[in-house]
């Protein structure tokens, strides 16, 4: 989004914050609304297109139908954009990565993962990569959810400014009011 959208992709769990009460805890997971699903990318996905099923409203986290599953290996790269960014590559995985995670195990969709704030402000692409899992054969998601806030996209047209070093009074003529004068003497 050539757009200035904030968020902390993750959690925000914070001691500062306080907690939502539960029927509006999951307005602020609405950033999957904003992910451009025709674009977003999965791989290594056993069947096509399933990534995107797992970037849901918070209060279908439970619903274990829809999910993503790897294909003969454990590792799963998502490529969320926001905006059209280059997307990563199995072979990009090895650059330092802006946060790494050590998740748990989740059944309920609840645990949060607190984000390093000035990493994820103004975040236009995301990308996801899974390289373990808990010792299974392929790994299976069943939800992701992210966690901010959105900014509509502001563009600013180009401007053409010209400033001078110093003013050139030919170029400001103003009707002057001439104060009169009354000499006494």
């Amino acid at each position: 989004m050539a757009h200035g959208h904030g968020h902390g992709a993750g959690g925000g769990c914070c001691g500062a914050e306080r907690e939502e009460p539960p029927e509006r805890r999951g307005l602020a997971w609405g950033l999957y609304l904003r992910i451009d699903r025709e674009r977003l990318q999965c791989l290594n996905e056993r069947r096509e297109g399933s990534g995107a099923l797992v970037f849901r409203a918070w209060e279908e986290r439970a619903d274990r139908s829809q999910f993503v599953e790897s294909d003969d290996e454990v590792e799963l790269l998502f490529n969320i954009p926001f905006k059209n960014i280059p997307h990563m590559s199995f072979d990009d995985t090895a650059r330092e990565p802006d946060q790494m995670f050590s998740l748990n195990r989740d059944l309920t969709g609840e645990l949060e993962y607190p984000t390093k704030i000035a990493r994820f402000s103004n975040v236009y692409h995301l990308s996801i990569h899974i390289s373990k899992n808990f010792g299974a054969e392929t790994t299976k998601i069943f939800y992701i959810g992210l966690k901010g806030e959105w900014t509509e996209a502001y563009r600013h047209e180009v401007t053409i400014c010209n400033y001078e070093a110093s003013a050139n009074p030919a170029d400001h003529k103003i009707d002057q009011i001439m104060p009169e004068t009354h000499f006494i003497s």
